[in-house]
């Protein structure tokens, strides 16, 4: 398809949507995809912000990202020396300048499954030689090492994050590293300082382990030998610095939890848990946007009975959930990770690496992701007091929300869904009351709506985030800020396309991107396009009307 002056377009389009007068529209889906509202069709929903509840505060680092040593998210993504797109260094200017928009706070490095078989002194200094990466079948060149990576993270702002090989590695190679990076005295300390940074590198949040608990990861361990090690591997790390921050790889389940908490839950800060709700590992499958979409509730679901896990444990409140791997999509990669080093050559090794190209299929990344997101993130701020860590993975290229090529990037329809919520929410998350009918597919139903309600530190200023899940139909909502309608003119920034399954590519970036407007709000009721997400801006003393 081609889309010429689609931001224009698409402009025309949101116009007519919030020039709408207030209306009950039909429930019935127009495309065939069998969507509908249920029970009835009163296509509406309401929105009650209460304004004298006590608001809560959420961490940033929800909105925080993760980098494996997988296809081009390192080497050819953030990381090419000898581009012309790259500074001295070999970072790119333009995905180093991409993703300051996002302002991740926090990204996790360098695996995932790769991390299982990572060797982090194969990486420092200036002798560097390849060495075999056994998840993925390839060779690893080591040019982007433990220096590179803070160095990345000095440049955006990030705070490192570091996870340690419990697969292959061994507890004392743990504790080395956080002394190589944060240790003032001692052989590891003097190593760095040899390799030209006198200074600490400051690495304060270490992961023990990835995900240890799978039968697919280098270093599998059952819980009765992964509890004990965990217990052993935090004594040793905190030894080599005491200030910093661990975290543990763990299935979300009390089976897993309660006997790694039990063991070890003195030294943890946070307790790792990972989901992709689209399991494409070996058939990398496009669904519509329907089906994906009817998993954004699934996040809530996870996080509310985790949240019951740690109670039952005893440690909720004092360790909190880092959510570190996430994405509706699962990555694909047929016939991976391995445990033992390939023949490169292997015909069939060389097809399974080049079929991991198909993650970069511009087309799978439509409206659904942007929104999954959002809906993520609505979870993750719904329960702020639990989750103190979420790192989209990754953060750019594969199903990253970010795709850079040679030439250039492009925007996924979720890069912009992340900005809006880390520019455009206050810091404390009030408490809001959602009504509205359902959508459902088959048997599943989900909410045709979700919503967010943030406020600033003076309890007045609000930023309402309102995602409308229907794929074709528009949505009437009802804004109440306690017992009163919203009403007057408002700032909102709307992501939409024009269509659900619309996507950016290289010959189209800019199809989907967030448009500024203003609304006008009459007796509260907006009028949200579909598939779109709306951050509707409320400054204090806004004007409203009573019933």
């Amino acid at each position: 398809m081609k889309i010429n002056n689609s931001v224009s377009v698409l402009s025309l389009l949101l116009g007519s949507f919030f020039a709408l007068p207030a209306r009950v529209a039909s429930g019935q889906s127009g495309d065939g995809s069998g969507a509908n509202l249920l029970p009835n069709p009163s296509f509406e929903a309401s929105v009650t912000i209460d304004t004298d509840a006590r608001s809560i505060s959420y961490s940033p680092m929800i909105f925080g990202g993760f980098l494996e040593h997988f296809g081009h998210q390192v080497y050819g993504g953030v990381f090419e020396p000898g581009s012309p797109l790259s500074d001295k260094a070999g970072f790119r200017r333009d995905v180093i300048a991409a993703l300051k928009e996002l302002k991740v706070p926090v990204v996790r490095w360098p695996g995932g499954c790769y991390v299982s078989g990572y060797h982090w002194e194969a990486g420092v200094g200036k002798d560097r030689k390849p060495t075999d990466d056994m998840a993925w079948g390839v060779i690893e060149p080591n040019t982007f090492g433990t220096q590179e990576y803070v160095q990345l993270c000095h440049l955006l702002g990030w705070q490192p994050y570091i996870c340690n090989n419990a697969g292959n590695g061994t507890v004392e190679e743990m504790k080395n590293w956080v002394e190589y990076c944060n240790g003032y005295t001692g052989k590891y300390a003097q190593m760095r300082k040899d390799n030209g940074t006198d200074q600490p590198l400051n690495v304060n949040i270490w992961s023990i382990g990835n995900e240890n608990w799978g039968q697919h990861e280098i270093g599998y361990k059952p819980i009765e030998q992964w509890a004990p090690l965990v217990l052993e591997a935090a004594k040793a790390m905190k030894d080599a610095d005491p200030q910093i921050q661990l975290t543990a790889a763990a299935l979300p389940n009390r089976e897993w939890t309660l006997p790694l908490l039990k063991a070890a839950g003195p030294y943890l800060s946070y307790i790792s848990i990972h989901s992709y709700w689209l399991p494409l590992w070996g058939k990398n499958d496009m669904p519509d946007y329907l089906t994906c979409i009817m998993h954004s509730e699934s996040p809530e679901q996870l996080i509310a009975n985790y949240v019951g896990v740690l109670e039952e444990s005893g440690y909720r409140g004092r360790i909190k959930i880092a959510f570190d791997e996430w994405n509706l999509r699962g990555w694909h990669h047929e016939g991976f990770p391995r445990k033992t080093v390939q023949n490169y050559s292997d015909p069939e090794v060389i097809r399974l690496v080049a079929a991991r190209e198909k993650n970069d299929i511009a087309s799978q990344y439509s409206m659904a992701d942007a929104l999954f997101s959002a809906s993520f993130f609505n979870a993750c701020l719904r329960h702020a007091e639990d989750v103190g860590m979420a790192n989209i993975a990754p953060i750019v290229n594969t199903r990253g929300p970010l795709y850079v090529h040679p030439k250039g990037i492009v925007k996924r329809t979720h890069f912009h869904a992340m900005a809006m919520y880390a520019n455009e929410l206050e810091a404390r998350v009030g408490k809001l009351t959602l009504e509205a009918a359902s959508l459902s597919q088959g048997d599943r139903k989900i909410p045709v709506m979700d919503a967010i309600a943030t406020v600033d530190e003076s309890g007045h200023q609000w930023s309402i985030a309102l995602v409308n899940r229907h794929p074709d139909k528009s949505l009437a909502c009802t804004i109440n800020m306690k017992d009163s309608p919203l009403d007057g003119n408002f700032q909102a920034l709307v992501l939409a396309g024009d269509s659900p399954d619309a996507y950016n590519d290289i010959e189209h970036p800019d199809r989907v991107v967030p448009l500024k407007t203003m609304l006008t709000l009459t007796k509260g009721v907006i009028q949200l396009p579909p598939h779109s997400l709306t951050i509707v801006k409320v400054p204090a003393a806004a004007p409203t009307k009573a019933p």
